[in-house]
């Protein structure tokens, strides 16, 4: 596991710290992945098979999409956050639930480890980029990893969810290693996706939060893809 000491990697330590992994673990355990999160799982899974697919989830957090990807017969999965809170959170998991051994785990910024991480057939970035400034920076990176699929959950982009994220970096400039948040307009993150060659293949809403997912251009679809678009 690689250590992470730059400004914005201490920002995520503190913001992310063992009590907060530990509450979002005991949520998941308890209610499942959120309503965001499943409504991306379900449309990786409409739009391939992962039977034996490979995940690199970033900033996956306590890793509820590696999770709920190896009980659908995920093969392997890479997963990375600037949190080693999460990672440990993530871990523990995958211990309990029996295939820790067929996931890796790296500690870091991906843009900075991007070029050391194997590409896989699915890339996933639940709930990321709005906590990244450099938003081309990151999906870019994460595109040019992806063999077939590149997922993306965050916030809509609206006057007043934008007003909600002014005021919280407003209380994060009080902190000692703040945090930034970011609203991204969806055009501008499809434009970079397809720079590296993805199209756009679902958008979805759910609450806050806008769900996207891209394919590869030239990869055949191989399972239903006919999911609202809410």
């Amino acid at each position: 596991m690689k250590c992470c000491t730059a400004p914005g990697c201490r920002a995520f330590e503190r913001t992310f710290d063992a009590a907060y992994a530990e509450k979002d673990l005991a949520a998941y355990r308890k209610h499942g992945p959120t309503k965001p999160t499943r409504l991306l799982l379900q449309a990786i899974q409409s739009h391939t098979d992962i039977r034996e697919a490979t995940l690199l989830d970033i900033g996956g957090g306590v890793g509820a999409i590696q999770h709920e990807l190896f009980a659908a017969g995920l093969g392997r999965a890479v997963g990375v956050d600037a949190a080693s809170a999460f990672l440990a959170a993530a871990r523990c998991e995958a211990e309990r639930r029996g295939f820790a051994d067929r996931v890796t785990y790296l500690h870091g910024d991906f843009v900075a480890l991007a070029e050391a991480v194997e590409p896989a057939d699915v890339v996933t970035l639940d709930r990321v980029i709005c906590c990244y400034a450099d938003m081309p920076g990151l999906v870019g990176a994460a595109a040019t990893r992806a063999r077939r699929l590149l997922g993306l959950v965050f916030p809509r982009d609206t006057w007043w969810i934008k007003a909600g994220v002014w005021a919280l970096n407003l209380f994060e400039r009080l902190q000692p290693e703040p945090m930034s948040f970011h609203v991204h307009a969806a055009q501008a993150v499809d434009a970079v996706a397809g720079q590296h060659g993805l199209a756009l293949s679902f958008r979805g809403n759910a609450g806050l939060w806008q769900v996207r997912l891209y394919a590869v251009q030239g990869t055949r679809i191989t399972a239903n893809t006919r999911l609202p678009k809410n």
